[in-house]
């Protein structure tokens, strides 16, 4: 068995299967492409999905692919293993070979053979098989083709042997390749085998899914005409047999930045259990940089959330390891000296990725100093209270809002006398899956896809013409009803029906850029069109309703497009590549378009960028926009190779699949982006720009809304009225009135200034009369007053000025305001030794008053609804303060 390295067996995995015949696939992006139902790319089929289900076609039937992938968040939520065992990560990446009907079991198994046997020259007699309980098929050609004796085929049920698309589609058998490791990494129970435990000696190394079968709503199965080919095997797994470790993290890999955290912690990695940290740490570093590369920023949410999940949690681990300031950055450069040959991209954005990971990472450790705070809080209120448990929404506070993992909690409590509630703490979770599992993508244009897939399969792709025309006669191929999603030869008025036609000049929604709507009629009919969208196939689908008469299929019929809308979102289209231009010329060339949405009332983009835009630089960036479009800057479109595209320095947008030919849109020497969307002429026609809104959207996302032609013309005279209006209201020109506003700024700070001290002098008179009514409980001074305060602060200065006055004791106060009651109180250290507690005072006394409120043991407040009651609740503050006196 010859030693490879992990670059080495990539490489000859994928030559293996280009000599047979397969297309070299390059990786796709860890985000999958318009897939709302998964969160990242967790397996080599994902790119390949439309063409299982048979709704896209490639110009190949054979495909090998190095498919990185992530497992993290979702149902693959299994972070506490990573670092723990020797085969969990959230990033790796799977070795692949597809065949989309064309060869099936008797090919892959030969292939499968040969490559591990004579290609990495794993010994025969240690490759254990299982299949699928009933596949005599696939026993017979194991036997037939590998030679494999009969007692080294198991066989084994639906849980580890069958594979599903989902609950309904595509399916079929699946049969594993496992290699013996030894018994020195047995288990050591008495049933230690495959199917009966799952410890180290028993590796699975190939996965080989033998997609047959098409399951219904019914559960029932049916053959498919063309059966497939699927196959994953962990590039990870293999190195650790090929290079002979017991573990994927001591594989050439992952031990590379394993050293580098030993340098950077100046401690040694040890294998075992006190190694958890590294290992930890080793993976996440992966996950971190493929994501961000991919485009994903730290978030509160869905995919943002999860990266921001794994980073915090090295950092975690790098605290563990005595590593005190912000280092993952640190291991980007040996990341992507042991990947950069296999994905070139990433020595683009080296620069973005470590400035994005150590933004975060110094963000993580301001919020790990602001959660210690609450932590305290926590812990004292408890304790106060007499309590024992840190209850499962405070740990889940602390986790959502401070990335305190579970395990941190747990700890300090601990010190603290305190358990957590774990079981509390779990609810709160899936409370929170629940909110992301409502807010998740709809997902019906993947239904869409299906439905229309099926009910138009015999139908070619439409030919779009909207690029040169808005106005065109076609013929109708096929009708859907919508309602019953069925498709039927006739529609009448009031019917919402889908429709395909031979050609179109509709644009379906894509890129951004929102789709055309407009009408599609005949001599006896007319339908208004409202969605047009574009499936995997080529397939463009009009979405509308029969507004007269009836339509037919094979009818002919005018499609017309609204050209007045048209135009105006190719203005704002046109827009958007300007504006990533001069957001680098003046943010710089880090600047990356991260999203956009294109329709004909505004356009929206997105942009990574580390800081706010200052309103300079937005008035910078709105010039350069109207200085390039002033300068009628010719628009031309062609189509070219993607290779081709890329060598002449064409920009590829993030999120966005491209075929091997594409489209270039070229704004005079000023722009050059791949594009399928509907553009200008010239920059001219963009008639003028106008920014409305700059803001963040995340970590490093920032996001730019804007107008162009009549829209901002519209959006400038209705500034111009509002600055009209505030002149009258200045009596000044419009063009002096910020000088005028900035006159009468200056006069009011004076006049609060005055008024502060007037109130100052105030409340320093009416402390020496309210005084007076200081009470002795217990042996300890206790004042309860109403006075008159403007609003909560007045009420907390008064009361901050008698306890200062008083030295030692309590001091309660209520104040109307707007027929609403504020109380605060206030207590001395002294007295908080001896039992009192202002958050426990003013929440009981609060209650009189029809209302709450808490706080702290020296300073709280509360509200209430019913003012006349509040002399009695001022006259229970006595009976309170001695209930509380130890």
């Amino acid at each position: 068995m010859e030693r490879l390295s992990g670059n080495e067996i990539r490489e000859r995995f994928l030559k293996f299967f280009v000599d047979k015949g397969h297309a070299r696939v390059e990786s796709s992006s860890l985000v999958p492409h318009n897939d709302p139902t998964l969160l990242f790319t967790n397996a080599g089929m994902v790119q390949f999905k439309d063409i299982f289900l048979g709704i896209e076609k490639k110009g190949y039937q054979r495909a090998a692919t190095s498919q990185k992938c992530v497992r993290a968040g979702g149902k693959h939520n299994d972070l506490d293993t990573v670092g723990r065992t020797a085969r969990h990560h959230t990033f790796f990446e799977m070795l692949g070979n597809f065949s989309f009907g064309d060869y099936f079991k008797a090919d892959a198994i030969s292939y499968a053979w040969e490559l591990l046997t004579v290609v990495f020259g794993l010994p025969k007699d240690k490759l254990w098989i299982t299949i699928y309980l009933d596949d005599d098929e696939a026993f017979a050609l194991w036997r037939e083709k590998a030679g494999i004796p009969a007692d080294r085929i198991l066989r084994l049920g639906e849980k580890d042997n069958f594979w599903s698309m989902g609950d309904t589609g595509p399916c079929g058998p699946c049969s594993e390749i496992l290699v013996d490791r030894g018994e020195e990494r047995s288990c050591g129970a008495v049933e230690c085998g495959i199917g009966k435990c799952d410890c180290d000696r028993w590796l699975e190394i190939w996965n080989l899914v033998f997609m047959q079968y098409n399951r219904d709503a019914q559960g029932v199965m049916t053959p498919l005409p063309k059966p497939s080919i699927d196959t994953g095997m962990g590039l990870e797994r293999i190195a650790s047999v090929l290079q002979q470790v017991d573990s994927n993290y001591d594989t050439d890999l992952l031990q590379p930045i394993i050293k580098a955290v030993e340098v950077i912690s100046n401690q040694a990695y040890h294998r075992g259990e006190m190694g958890f940290p590294f290992r930890v740490i080793a993976d996440h570093a992966r996950a971190c940089t493929f994501l961000i590369n991919d485009g994903v920023l730290p978030g509160n949410e869905g995919r943002g959330y999860v990266l921001r999940r794994i980073l915090r949690r090295a950092v975690r681990f790098g605290k563990v390891l005595n590593i005190q300031k912000p280092f993952m950055y640190q291991l980007v450069p040996v990341v992507l000296d042991l990947m950069v040959g296999a994905y070139p991209e990433l020595k683009e954005k080296r620069s973005y990725i470590e400035k994005v990971m150590k933004i975060e990472e110094e963000r993580f450790h301001e919020t790990l100093h602001e959660g210690m705070k609450i932590v305290g809080e926590i812990i004292a209120r408890l304790t106060e209270e007499g309590k024992e448990v840190i209850t499962g929404k405070d740990a889940f506070v602390l986790y959502d809002t401070y990335g305190f993992p579970l395990d941190l909690t747990e700890d300090i409590g601990v010190e603290a006398g305190l358990a957590v509630d774990k079981d509390g703490f779990m609810q709160e979770m899936e409370k929170q899956r629940e909110r992301a599992r409502a807010a998740r993508t709809d997902v019906r244009a993947g239904e869409d896809a299906l439905v229309f897939s099926e009910a138009l399969k015999e139908h070619p792709a439409t030919q779009f013409n909207g690029y040169t025309v808005g106005r065109l006669n076609t013929q109708v191929q096929a009708i859907v009803n919508l309602k019953e999603k069925v498709k039927v030869g006739r529609a009448e008025a009031g019917q919402t029906i889908a429709m395909l036609l031979a050609e179109t000049p509709f644009y379906p929604e894509g890129g951004g850029q929102s789709a055309d709507t407009g009408t599609i009629t005949t001599a006896m009919g007319r339908v208004e069109v409202t969605e047009v969208i574009k499936l995997p196939d080529g397939k463009i689908i009009h979405k509308g309703e029969a507004r007269e008469g009836f339509i037919e299929t094979g009818e002919a019929v005018t499609a017309e497009i609204d050209q007045e809308l048209r135009l105006a979102s190719a203005r704002n289209h046109t827009a958007t590549h300007l504006l990533h231009e001069a957001l680098r010329q003046v943010l710089g060339e880090h600047v990356n378009q991260a999203g956009s949405l294109v329709t004909p009332e505004r356009l929206r983009f997105d942009l990574t960028h580390f800081s706010a835009i200052s309103s300079e630089e937005l008035e910078e960036i709105e010039g350069l926009m109207n200085e390039s479009i002033f300068k009628s800057l010719p628009i031309e479109a062609f189509e070219t190779e993607l290779d081709k595209a890329k060598a002449m320095g064409a920009a590829a947008l993030f999120g966005e699949k491209y075929g091997d030919e594409v489209r270039v849109v070229k704004i005079g020497d000023y722009s050059l982006e791949l594009c399928g969307g509907t553009h200008l002429e010239s920059t001219s026609q963009v008639g003028v720009f106008r920014i409305i809104s700059e803001g963040g959207i995340g970590a490093g996302l920032r996001r730019i809304e804007a107008l162009t032609g009549k829209g901002a013309l519209q959006q400038i005279k209705r500034e111009q009225q509002v600055l009209k209006n505030c002149g009258i209201l200045l009596k000044a020109p419009p063009l002096e009135s910020d000088a005028r506003v900035e006159t009468l700024l200056s006069q009011f700070k004076e006049t609060e200034k005055e008024l502060a001290k007037m109130r100052d002098k105030v409340a320093g008179s009416q402390v020496e009369d309210l005084l007076a009514n200081v009470e002795n409980v217990k042996g300890v001074k206790v004042l309860s007053v109403e006075v008159q305060a403007g609003g909560m602060d007045d009420l907390r200065n008064t009361v901050d000025l008698l306890r200062n006055k008083l030295g030692s004791g309590v001091v309660l106060a209520g104040a109307i305001s707007d027929d609403k009651v504020n109380l605060v109180a206030m207590a001395t250290k002294d007295v908080i030794q001896q039992g009192v507690h202002a958050g426990n005072l003013v929440k009981e006394v609060a209650k009189a008053v029809d209302g709450g409120g808490g706080g702290r043991p020296d300073m709280a407040q509360a509200g209430g609804k019913n003012p006349a009651k509040l002399k009695d609740a001022l006259g229970l503050v006595s009976e309170v303060v001695a209930g509380q006196l130890k």
